[in-house]
């Protein structure tokens, strides 16, 4: 709980009557490695923290090609977040990629927190709002960066995901070719 409360706190601090209330509703729970938690065409009903292992969003193109949107992992929140808050279905699967542990808190446990706590409803927000403006950075480098520059943005953002992401799904995520990312990989010193 103790890493949940601090991801909380680097966006919005809480009083303790809302980080009681909002702890209460996390619990445990664990799936094994590559489960689809959500999958396209369900309504996510949980919001999730990763306490342990990682995770991906993705899509399926025509052809049945996959295309990584988004990674989680420990310390992180995570699910299909637009399924989440318009309970509609997902057009995207969530899944595991290792064996994970979240925290998570159904729909109706956050509509009820942030109808009753405002400062709940803020934090929302402006989580919310940080995760869209990430979202905008990363669609405008896919559209205007060269498959090298993708990679080296990576590599100075986030270096610690090519030793716990599968290099496919990398590649994926940043929209270049498989062989294209281990030539990249291989001229690059770590």
């Amino acid at each position: 709980m103790q890493m949940l409360r601090s991801a909380i706190n680097a966006v919005l601090p809480f009083p303790e009557e809302e980080w009681e209330a909002m702890a209460a509703c996390w619990h445990p729970v664990s799936y094994k490695r590559k489960t689809v938690i959500t999958a396209a065409g369900d309504t996510e009903r949980y919001a999730y923290f990763v306490t342990e292992g990682v995770q991906r969003a993705f899509c399926l193109a025509e052809g049945e090609k996959d295309a990584t949107l988004v990674f989680s992992y420990t310390g992180s929140f995570a699910g299909i977040i637009d399924s989440f808050f318009l309970q509609q279905p997902s057009r995207y699967y969530f899944e595991t990629l290792t064996h994970s542990s979240f925290l998570r808190a159904s729909y109706t446990d956050i509509r009820r927190l942030m109808d009753a706590y405002p400062l709940i409803a803020r934090w929302i927000h402006l989580s919310t709002m940080h995760a869209m403006a990430g979202m905008m950075e990363r669609h405008i480098e896919a559209l205007t960066l060269s498959a090298e520059q993708k990679f080296r943005r990576l590599l100075t953002r986030s270096p610690h995901v090519l030793q716990l992401i599968p290099h496919k799904y990398l590649a994926s995520y940043l929209g270049i070719d498989p062989a294209t990312f281990s030539k990249l990989l291989g001229g690059t010193r770590l």
